[in-house]
């Protein structure tokens, strides 16, 4: 009798045990191949989730059993979602369903204007280039501006993160709300002495970034050589935005490597050669040490910078017409040893 009882006990352990894995295994047991994102838009159906899932998670038929358990199908939330190792059909499930999504990282660089920037960006959005544009059009005539191409003084060169759906709105208001603390009082007060708008701010800033390759350490050097110019009513004569004039009548589908004498002329209000005074607005998304640059420029007397060949990436300054045609020869040859066009 005693022996009966104890196999029936143990029938009932092993029994209940190969269930009880089983329902472990189904709901909690890792359930995923490989690592992996799946992509869940607002308008997916319920086959199109299964699908984006079946690429990473193992057992594909457990997955959908209790995704459909869960009701899936009915109640989910648009994301990007991070499929990783160790993780079950219930935890997958309740992730998606509750919008734990997680953010993509965005870099902005200095591009040339919003839309090569909105190109780069929309690659890790749900939404497509075109309605990113159209919207951030009506933002920017909400805030009294032409079309979305005003709104470039707004962001700045940085790492950012934001989530596969994000709006236009959001997207933007990470970067106004930036923008606003950026223009502190401090700030303001230095835009006040410097005797320059906000918008001639931003566009030398941008000059001054592209000029020094984004170089801190020259910023304030160059930003106090270009105010030189500019006080004194001279042309600024910076190559970047001759480069800058001819992109923008390419779509920035042009490379240019070198200025020639040819471009000098290509007509642009952007042209420092061709027009005195400073662009109306910036040739490129520019940087916080930049736009600091420009407040708190060097007070120096140079008039003239070149490239400086033994210092890549560096310049020589100077305020003398005769020694600037020397630097300039010096540059122009090792451009020809390199044979640079």
């Amino acid at each position: 009798m005693k022996k009966t009882v104890l196999i029936i006990i143990l029938l009932i352990f092993v029994v209940g045990g190969f269930f009880g894995l089983r329902f472990y295994n189904k709901y909690f047991g890792n359930n995923i191949e490989k690592e992996g994102y799946v992509l869940i838009p607002h308008e997916a159906n319920f086959k199109q989730i299964l699908d984006s899932a079946a690429k990473y998670v193992d057992n594909k038929e457990s997955f959908e059993s209790v995704a459909k358990e869960k009701e899936l199908d009915k109640y989910f939330k648009a994301g990007r979602y991070h499929f990783q190792k160790g993780m079950g059909n219930s935890n997958l499930v309740n992730m998606i369903k509750a919008g734990n999504q997680t953010e993509n990282s965005f870099r902005i660089g200095d591009f040339g204007d919003i839309y090569q920037m909105v190109g780069k960006v929309t690659k890790k959005t749900e939404l497509d280039s075109l309605q990113f544009i159209k919207d951030l059009n009506t933002i920017a005539a909400e805030k009294g501006y032409k079309n979305a191409e005003d709104l470039k003084k707004y962001f700045f060169i940085d790492t950012y993160n934001f989530f596969w759906t994000v709006t236009p709105k959001e997207f933007f208001k990470k970067f106004d709300d930036q923008y606003n603390t950026f223009w502190n009082s401090e700030r303001k007060a230095e835009e006040q002495q410097s005797g320059l708008t906000r918008d001639q701010i931003y566009a030398l800033a941008s000059i001054v970034y592209k000029e020094s390759g984004g170089k801190k350490d020259e910023m304030r050097t160059i930003a106090g050589l270009y105010l030189n110019r500019y006080r004194k009513g001279m042309k600024l004569q910076s190559d970047p935005t001759v480069i800058y004039a001819i992109n923008k009548q390419t779509n920035f589908k042009e490379s240019i490597k070198r200025v020639l004498y040819k471009h000098l002329t290509t007509p642009s209000p952007y042209n420092t050669y061709a027009n005195p005074g400073i662009p109306p607005g910036p040739i490129c998304i520019v940087d916080k040490n930049s736009v600091d640059a420009v407040l708190n420029a060097e007070k120096n007397d140079y008039i003239f910078m070149c490239a400086d060949p033994a210092r890549f990436g560096y310049h020589k300054f100077t305020a003398s017409a005769e020694q600037h045609a020397i630097n300039a020869k010096a540059y122009q040859d090792w451009l020809n040893s390199k044979n640079i066009k």
